[in-house]
């Protein structure tokens, strides 16, 4: 027996290290692993917001600073400095070995004279070479007027009035029509109850482009063309993918609350106000923020119907015609872009954490 404890405590003492090395060994691949994934993904970001970097720096810059081919990439003019009454140029000149910002006040072909523009007191500079072959000194210079020209000229404070109005009437009856439907697919029983749901969530493979011609033939016989009417009145009658997203949102919720408000007298629209509504907030707001997105950004129906009608017509239209009219400036069209994003984004970021957890949630069914 003696020598059997000794042989385990040797064979433990022996395996310690083995055990040591190889967690080590563990955590150097999961340290690997993890810096990979972490480099490409910061990559993968970077590569997706730079667009948004250069719209932004775009968008502070001038027509003659986009012209000139050597500016660097931020906003930034060609410096000059006064000197006996005239403006001159100031370059970037090559000096016993350092790179000096020196004001040019004679320019020569083989040599040329200079001052420094922060030390006047040292006198003119001699430089000997081209300084045609110099490059320009330049300060970072930001357009901020940019932004209040293009929102001036395109009446931005109009057009945000009539995409809000738009995407939040819209959203009002996307919500209304959406809950009861869902409601009632997800906690009553009625005769062909699965065959009517599969009919509905088939339309979801229906093309929008499909029923644009009759639907546009509709409302134009019926005097609704120039209006904001063909925009609004059809999200009164729910959707398939919204109806979709509730219902499976409301599966989640335990009917056994239903069967205690019904116990405390709770009539069915009673019970949706009082218990469903209440606990489904997140995909409330996910279906919110669907429909308010997709209203903003909507092009093609807005175009047809309120082509005659420049007044009533939201961003996502304003703003092509701004950028065909103004093609030639693409400081003002980046500006404008950025504003059109402005508020999206910040309506994004403050319901962020309540939008995802309703749009993980609303796919699983209890």
């Amino acid at each position: 027996m003696a020598d059997a404890a000794t042989k385990e405590k040797v064979r433990r003492l022996t395996s310690e290290p083995e055990k040591v090395a190889a967690a080590s060994k563990a955590r150097g691949r999961q340290l690997i692993v993890g810096g990979i994934v972490t480099m490409f993904a910061t990559i993968l970001l970077v590569g997706y917001l730079s667009p948004f970097g250069f719209m932004a720096v775009t968008s502070l810059k001038n027509i003659e600073i986009i012209s000139d081919t050597s500016a660097p990439i931020l906003p930034a003019t060609p410096e000059t400095f006064e000197f006996d009454g005239e403006q001159v140029p100031v370059l970037a000149v090559p000096i016993d070995g350092e790179v000096r910002s020196l004001a040019l006040v004679q320019p020569g072909r083989e040599s040329s004279v200079f001052v420094d523009p922060a030390n006047l007191d040292a006198g003119f500079i001699e430089w000997e070479g081209r300084w045609r072959q110099l490059d320009a000194s330049y300060s970072l210079d930001p357009q901020w007027d940019n932004y209040s020209t293009a929102w001036t000229t395109l009446d931005l404070t109009r057009i945000l009035f009539n995409t809000f109005a738009i995407a939040f009437i819209g959203v009002v009856g996307t919500l209304a029509s959406s809950v009861l439907v869902a409601y009632g697919f997800s906690r009553f029983r009625f005769p062909l109850k699965k065959t009517l749901f599969i009919v509905l969530i088939s339309t979801i493979i229906l093309p929008r482009f499909v029923t644009l011609v009759p639907m546009f033939a509709f409302f134009t016989w019926i005097g609704w063309n120039g209006t904001w009417l063909p925009l609004l009145v059809p999200h009164f009658f729910a959707n398939a993918y919204n109806i979709f997203l509730l219902r499976q949102y409301f599966l989640t919720i335990p009917k056994a609350l239903d069967e205690a408000a019904i116990i405390d007298g709770a009539n069915p629209l009673r019970t949706l106000w009082s218990v469903i509504l209440p606990n489904a907030k997140p995909a409330l707001v996910a279906v919110t923020l669907f429909h308010f997105f997709f209203a903003w950004n909507d092009f093609f129906e807005p175009l047809i119907y309120l082509a005659a009608k420049p007044e009533l017509q939201p961003i996502s239209v304003a703003m092509q015609q701004f950028n065909a009219l103004y093609a030639q400036q693409p400081h003002l069209i980046q500006a404008t872009a950025l504003l059109g994003m402005a508020l999206p984004v910040l309506l994004f970021f403050a319901a962020q954490k309540v939008f995802l957890q309703g749009a993980s949630l609303a796919g699983v069914s209890k």
